[in-house]
């Protein structure tokens, strides 16, 4: 069983990644963290916000490739084996990216936590956790936050 895990850095997917691995049994883990190149990010604003947006494209990449490391040394800790991590560019959506990565590795299970760093926007457009439940044509577990 190959498990993919969404990675954003924030609680819920740390959670997720601990849930997973207290949990499940799998031969591989993935840990995916998606990142928005440049022009996307200016296909979603407005051409006011332009001028705001500097090119961070490399930087923004490194970044990226650094969380998804950061999310498979915690699972590894976690107790997680054969675990890689991949930093995928967002070019239509954060939700589709996972999807199509989870199509492309035929993962058995995609784990995500339920709200990301991008809990705001969500509000607006629908969380990527929701998005990927009704898209994806493979099982899921969304692990709720932990209460304190």
């Amino acid at each position: 069983m190959t498990i993919l895990i969404a990675y954003d850095g924030s609680a819920d997917s740390k959670s997720a990644i601990e849930f997973a691995a207290k949990h499940l049994a799998a031969e591989s883990t993935v840990v995916v963290t998606v990142w928005e190149p440049l022009l996307v990010q200016l296909s979603r604003h407005t051409i006011a916000g332009f001028a705001l947006i500097p090119d961070q494209g490399e930087e923004s990449k490194e970044l990226a490739e650094q969380q998804a490391a950061e999310g498979a040394a915690l699972a590894r800790a976690a107790g997680l084996l054969d675990v890689t991590h991949r930093a995928v560019a967002d070019n239509e959506s954060i939700w589709q990216t996972i999807v199509d990565v989870a199509d492309e590795l035929d993962a058995s299970l995609i784990v995500t936590g339920s709200r990301g760093l991008a809990e705001v926007r969500s509000v607006l457009l629908g969380s990527v956790s929701n998005h990927v439940l009704h898209h994806a044509h493979r099982p899921m577990l969304i692990v709720p936050p932990v209460k304190n």
